[in-house]
């Protein structure tokens, strides 16, 4: 602990009479409930997770300080959405408070059948100190939970996801300010963002903005969103068929060049402002391997990965050996089937995703609105963001090489590394702003008197381009406009229509007047054929841009990067394996226009 922060701690004793109770400043945090020694993501010392290998010192989310303070959540809901809580389960229960809603039977019990939003809840907020299991990031904090992802329905999402049953925005203190959605969908082609077509989802959003900003009189609430796991693959429905789809390049199953095979900016909710949006990391400080990633990532968080060659996540199950992820049986994590530390088999050590990740932010959102409780929401973003930790410094994205239509090698820069903007601000797209620093951004709040100017928001200002895109070129189709607005940027959108028979060849760059350079979708982007011919106004989100100016030029570039070498497969274990994407466009593309929007103040 530094300097500072010992002086702090001084002063809180000293107004208070002692640090918050329950915390034993003079014991490890990893020693004070029985599994706590092996929750790396807390506090990383090298422990394996009951898997078989460890992971790298430090890599965790930095909470010592907090840990040691008290500040745990403390007077902060956090609502789970997901496949129900066991909020029974002897870790959770007296952190539950009244709230929770069974969504398909309307009692006040989310009945959890697969365990996922359990593990999820107990990431966020399993007590500390009852010599059970772990703790949450939030040990302090309270807990309600549904069963949405058994019930999908709009009234469902209204009341799961902030609204009182007569859907008026709630104010009582006991009401969620911090919600948590381990949940989407990987689109096997662009959605169309045209919410003037889709009212329903025109509703979600205001909805969302609504909580966000008035809720708890005015000082809204925070929606923690995970990005996917679709690196490398994913699932779909054709034709009501489920089916894996795959990269394929060079003979090579698999092969996406390093670069992610399903952008996170593909899922609509994944282009809302109001989502904070996570990526996953190992326990040695690098991207999960399935983990989605693009421009739309804000933050990044321990995830794990799959809890036997290398670690998880160690959390809440549910309750006994024949429900939940551990089960009666021989695994290759040494926790499960029933071990001597946990014989009743009511914890895990494989839960992982980015699942894993949104949870942890979740917490660490709770932990830093309880540090300071008269910040809004969007502040607490802020200060996350501002004390954002360079996670896997020497990543140096990844180049692409490709040969163009005239037969030339050529290197393209497909994925930066990390980049610093013209407002000092790190990104990379794998990771977004850094991983989250719990004791940093705790440590600010404490001493952060007023919160951000009031949110403005840009109508969508468009730009006619009609720029052909050459097939398989560096050259690209460019388009500028200006924006005369100048605000302090949170966040900028892309809607864009653009015509092109194959979509995985293509990359979207936007420019700020700055210089720069956001890779809005990354080339090889696993869309099937059959897509409609390209993106119709379909939306992406950035934060690449965070707190530079928006007023001058903003430039768009759209490249073809494949002449038609790559393709797609699809497999389904009854029907087989067969290729989609395996002819080269015959024509080339078009920019037909694009349009930004600028959140900010």
């Amino acid at each position: 602990m530094n300097n500072n922060k010992s002086l702090l701690v001084l002063a809180v004793v000293a107004a208070t009479g002692s640090v918050y109770a329950n915390t034993s400043p003079d014991q490890d945090l990893i020693k004070r409930d029985p599994l706590t020694f092996q929750q790396w993501h807390l506090q990383n010392t090298g422990q394996t997770g009951f898997s078989l290998s460890a992971g790298k010192v430090g890599e965790d989310l930095n909470l010592d300080f907090a840990d040691r303070m008290g500040i745990k959540g403390r007077g902060i809901t956090v609502s789970v959405i997901d496949t129900g809580v066991e909020i029974s389960h002897p870790d959770l229960k007296n952190n539950v408070v009244p709230g929770s809603r069974n969504l398909i039977d309307g009692s006040d019990y989310p009945v959890d059948t697969h365990g996922h939003g359990t593990a999820v809840a107990g990431l966020i907020a399993a007590e500390e100190g009852n010599n059970l299991g772990g703790r949450g990031v939030a040990p302090y904090a309270n807990l309600i939970g549904f069963n949405y992802l058994s019930e999908q329905s709009l009234a469902s999402w209204m009341v799961s996801h902030g609204l009182s049953e007569d859907f008026r925005v709630l104010d009582r203190f006991t009401d969620p300010r911090v919600f948590n959605q381990s949940y989407g969908s990987t689109p096997s082609s662009p959605p169309n963002g045209d919410l003037s077509l889709d009212p329903e989802y025109a509703l979600v959003e205001q909805v969302m903005r609504d909580i966000s900003l008035d809720s708890h009189w005015g000082r809204g609430a925070a929606y923690v969103k995970s990005a996917g796991n679709s690196f490398r693959y994913y699932n779909t429905y054709i034709q009501g068929i489920p089916f894996y789809v795959i990269p394929y390049e060079n003979n090579e199953f698999f092969n996406n060049n390093g670069l992610p095979f399903h952008n996170a900016n593909i899922e609509l909710g994944n282009t809302l402002f109001w989502n904070l949006v996570v990526s996953s990391l190992n326990a040695d400080g690098h991207l999960s391997s399935y983990s989605s990633a693009g421009a739309n990532i804000f933050l990044s968080a321990p995830g794990g990965e799959y809890g036997q060659d290398k670690p998880a996540m160690v959390t809440v199950d549910l309750t006994g050996c024949e429900q939940g992820m551990n089960v009666t049986g021989t695994h290759k994590n040494a926790l499960h089937g029933g071990s001597q530390l946990d014989p009743n088999c009511d914890f895990t050590g494989v839960m992982n995703g980015t699942s894993s990740a949104g949870p942890n932010v979740a917490g660490a959102v709770a932990t830093v609105m309880s540090a300071n409780p008269a910040l809004d929401a969007r502040t607490v973003r802020h200060i996350l963001a501002s004390t954002a930790r360079k996670v896997d410094p020497q990543h140096q994205g990844v180049s692409l090489d490709f040969e163009t239509a005239s037969g030339e090698t050529v290197t393209y820069d497909a994925v930066p590394g990390w980049q610093t903007n013209a407002a000092g601000y790190h990104f990379h797209s794998f990771y977004g702003l850094g991983a989250v620093n719990v004791d940093d951004a705790v440590y600010k709040a404490l001493f952060t008197g007023a919160s951000l100017p009031q949110l403005q928001i840009t109508p969508w200002q468009k730009q006619t381009a009609g720029v052909t895109v050459p097939d398989a070129s560096l050259v690209g189709a460019q388009s500028t406009m200006g924006i005369d607005q100048n605000l302090t940027i949170e966040a900028v959108q892309l809607k864009l229509n653009l015509d092109h028979e194959r979509l995985r060849d293509i990359a979207i760059e936007l420019t700020s007047p700055s210089g720069t350079r956001s890779v809005m979708m990354s080339a090889r982007t696993g869309f099937l054929d059959g897509t409609d011919g390209g993106y119709t106004d379909t939306v992406m989100l950035s934060h690449q841009f965070y707190g530079e100016k928006s007023q001058g030029n903003w430039t768009l570039k759209v490249l073809d990067t494949d002449k038609g070498t790559s393709s797609t497969l699809i497999y389904n274990p009854e029907i087989g394996l067969f290729a989609t994407n395996r002819t080269n466009n015959t024509v080339d593309g078009v920019l037909k226009d694009w349009s930004l929007r600028i959140y900010g103040h």
